[in-house]
Order: C-alpha cells, then structure tokens, then sequence
C-alpha cells in the first residue's frame, strides 16, 4: 500500500483521540478532519451531534463515523445552495466520494451500519440506550478501542480523499 498522506495519520489520531475522551462518533470524525485540515465550522460539528451509534443511540442506522465522513465530504464537495438545480454537477462529484468512504467501510467492517459493525467488532450489537448494554458496550472497550479505532480509521479515510481530491481548499474559499 502507498504511504499515507500526513494527514491521514493526523486525523486517525485525533479521532480516536477525540472518540476516547468525548464521545458521539460522528462529531469525533467531523472535529478530527476540521483539526487535520486547520479549520473549524461549528454548524457543520454541531449538525453530526445526532449521528452518535447509529443516529441517537439505537444503533440500527449507519455507523455515526461513516456519516460524519461524509457530511465533511459532502460540504466540500457537495452542492450549493445558490447551485440548487446543480449545473455545475456537484452531487455526482460528491456522490463519488461517499461511494469511495463507503468502499473502505465495506473492505474493513462489512457494512456501513452501526449495528453490523459492532457485530463485527464485538461478536454482538449493543443498544445503547439501555443502561446494562451501554454498561457492557464500554466493559467491552466500547469507548476505549474498539469505537475509536472505528472513527479514526473513518477520520484518516475522509482526510485522505480530501487531500486527493485537493478539496481542503474548499474550506477556505
């Protein structure tokens, strides 16, 4: 495999650095990729608030890391409001890359949902919302390794197609 761009590795760090300590995947991904790339965008962090095991705990959506990824990508690349019947061709452009963040999701969990990752992950889904599963979800590591390794590798996976792309500067425009 090529070596990873810095920022890949920055982000993979950051957030599993960010899931260990605050929780709510997706925001981890959304905060680790803003850091990576020196930015901050507060609508855009506080929007993957939701997004956390699954969309509000009951883990039977997609995965909060993978949605995370792609709401960064999709602000980039993703199309304006002012370009509403999108002559420029944003969507199918950030369509691509949401089909590439969820290729590596595929090669690695299986599936882009939260709950099937947590059975690949733990060997059985957790229901967050109940207090004696989200106690078994963090005994098992929930919050120590096995959910950070989940949003880092998300985090490094939107960094690097950010880098490719060269879209970092869309948040500086």
């Amino acid at each position: 495999m090529d070596e990873e761009p810095a920022s890949g590795e920055q982000a993979y760090r950051l957030g599993k650095t960010y899931e260990q300590s605050y929780r709510g995947c997706g925001q981890c991904v959304v905060a680790a990729v803003q850091d990576t790339f020196g930015v901050q965008d507060d609508a855009v962090f506080r929007a993957a608030t939701g997004f956390a095991a699954g969309g509000g705990l009951c883990g039977d959506g997609n995965c909060g890391a993978y949605a995370g990824g792609i709401m960064v990508l999709s602000y980039l690349a993703g199309r304006p409001r002012d370009d509403f019947d999108d002559r420029a061709g944003a969507t199918f452009a950030s369509y691509g890359l949401v089909q590439a963040l969820r290729e590596h999701f595929i090669q690695e969990y299986g599936s882009v949902k939260c709950r099937d990752i947590q059975y690949r992950i733990f060997g059985r889904p957790f229901f967050l919302l109940d207090e004696d599963d989200a106690r078994k979800f963090d005994e098992a590591g929930g919050h120590l390794d096995k959910c950070p390794e989940v949003v880092g590798k998300a985090a490094r996976w939107t960094a690097e197609l950010i880098a490719q792309k060269g879209l970092a500067r869309g948040w500086t425009e």
